[in-house]
């Protein structure tokens, strides 16, 4: 019996060439086979807005070279799920991670964050969902702290499930690695 891996779909708020999503993809392709939909340019505090007024753009992106699957899109996180799971991957993927947000997602701001609702897209549709934020504005933040986080939070979501309508709010402190004492 072949063993398959987990199909992944990621996406976010700060558009598809962002710093964050560049380490979730690369920390995921790890764990399982990725799929890439963001947003083309940023879409942080859309909240979780669809598009309604104008047609949606779909296309290809070789940002993350020959190995991922990834699209741009001209709509919002959310816009981005729905496309992903009804025209780009055509079924529910077993993990949806949402970032790496630049700075808090705690508090109203989840209400909103792009992040948070792609996340949100996801757990509505009956799908793992984690959005992952480190707690630094800066666009140059170092996000290595956040790779051990990320892949055993998310490794454990795929290997335990989450119950329906639960998704993580997974906020990241902006320090180094050793001094994280924990999840």
């Amino acid at each position: 019996m072949t063993e398959t891996r987990p199909l992944i779909l990621i996406s976010n708020d700060d558009g598809i060439t962002a710093p964050g999503i560049k380490i979730l993809v690369e920390t995921m392709k790890t764990l399982g086979q990725v799929v890439v939909v963001a947003p083309d340019s940023p879409q942080s505090g859309m909240g979780h807005a669809i598009t309604i007024n104008k047609p949606l753009r779909l296309d290809k992106s070789d940002y993350f070279g020959p190995d991922v699957l990834a699209y741009q899109c001209s709509g919002t996180p959310a816009d981005c799920v729905k496309l992903a799971i009804d025209k780009v991957i055509h079924r529910k993927p077993d993990l949806l991670v949402s970032g790496v947000n630049h700075g808090s997602n705690s508090s109203i701001n989840v209400i909103y964050s792009g992040t948070m609702s792609a996340a949100v897209e996801g757990a509505i549709d009956g799908i793992n969902a984690i959005g992952f934020s480190l707690l630094n504005y800066s666009y140059d933040a170092d996000f290595s702290a956040c790779v051990p986080i990320i892949k055993k939070v998310a490794s454990e979501v795929l290997k335990n499930k989450l119950p329906e309508g639960v998704l993580l709010n997974v906020n990241i402190p902006n320090l180094p690695i050793e001094e994280i004492k924990g999840i």
